[in-house]
């Protein structure tokens, strides 16, 4: 005859009782390798590139026409700080092109990240735009530069509308995908509680889509700083892409590395500011 199995006096003892001891485990766990941090990486392998330059233009292997020495581009660097190259100092070649990429990448920002919201939200503007978009956002901006000089001459305007142009495509195409993150369940959700068109867009499609407009702009920006030189090549008296252009023709390949490093330089420093400014607005991305 078999016993009957006790039952707890209510559910909830079940759930509160302590589970049986397991048995010690006899195998060791493994020791944790300790990873350095990403800084320290990339500072590091930036080092070996540089004493792999130094070492490789101190021992001749590479001549100075196709790689300089370290020395060489810092004496660049400091004879372009004094304006003794193309008769300016490199801070107003920085201003001036920093006015034009800045200044066309919020053209693009201000412009690019509503056409692009409403091209996902409207089927029929997008039936309308994308054929324009899609078709010269591959074409190299050097392609249509004649055009855009024609057409708007040789001053600032046919410069900022040619970065202005590669800038806007990425901007407008991640905003137009950002539209399809917001799920239709948040959107049901929003209207049920009484939100309006635009309050569904302002609360629900826009911080949905914020992650991917944030993408767009730092590929925006890339491609802006990418398009300074071919834009400075026209009539510019002022700029780094102007400086690296008119030291290639006189085969200043000193000059040329060093704006090259300017050009990197104040990419990157956008880049970090982009990247800090995503993980301030988007928290979240990631955690998922």
């Amino acid at each position: 005859m078999s016993h009957p199995v006790p039952t707890p006096a209510c559910p909830g003892e079940a759930v509160l009782a302590e589970p049986a001891a397991r048995p010690p485990s006899s195998a060791p766990r493994p020791a944790r390798r300790a990873v350095p941090p990403a800084w320290l990486v990339s500072l590091a392998t930036v080092g070996l590139a540089g004493a792999a330059w130094f070492a490789a233009t101190q021992a001749g292997l590479v001549k100075p026409l196709f790689l300089p020495r370290p020395a060489s581009v810092v004496a660049a660097f400091a004879d372009a700080l004094d304006g003794r190259i193309d008769g300016a100092p490199l801070l107003e070649h920085v201003a001036t092109s920093l006015m034009r990429v800045v200044g066309a990448f919020a053209l693009a920002a201000l412009i690019g990240i509503p056409v692009g919201l409403a091209t996902g939200l409207n089927r029929t503007l997008r039936a309308v735009l994308d054929p324009f978009i899609e078709f010269y956002r591959p074409l190299p901006p050097l392609a249509y530069l004649p055009l855009v000089v024609i057409w708007f001459g040789i001053g600032e305007t046919s410069k900022i509308l040619l970065i202005f142009l590669a800038c806007f495509a990425p901007v407008a195409l991640a905003a137009r995908a950002g539209v399809s993150a917001a799920s239709l369940d948040q959107v049901n959700a929003a209207r049920a509680l009484g939100a309006s068109r635009a309050q569904v867009v302002r609360h629900v499609v826009l911080p949905a889509a914020l992650p991917d407009i944030l993408v767009g702009l730092r590929i925006g920006m890339g491609v802006g700083w990418t398009t300074l030189v071919a834009a400075e090549m026209v009539a510019a008296s002022t700029g780094i892409g102007q400086m690296v252009l008119n030291a290639s023709n006189f085969l200043r390949t000193d000059i040329v590395v060093m704006g090259i490093l300017v050009i990197g330089a104040l990419a990157a420093g956008f880049e970090l500011g982009m990247r800090r400014l995503e993980r301030r607005l988007t928290p979240w991305k990631g955690r998922a």
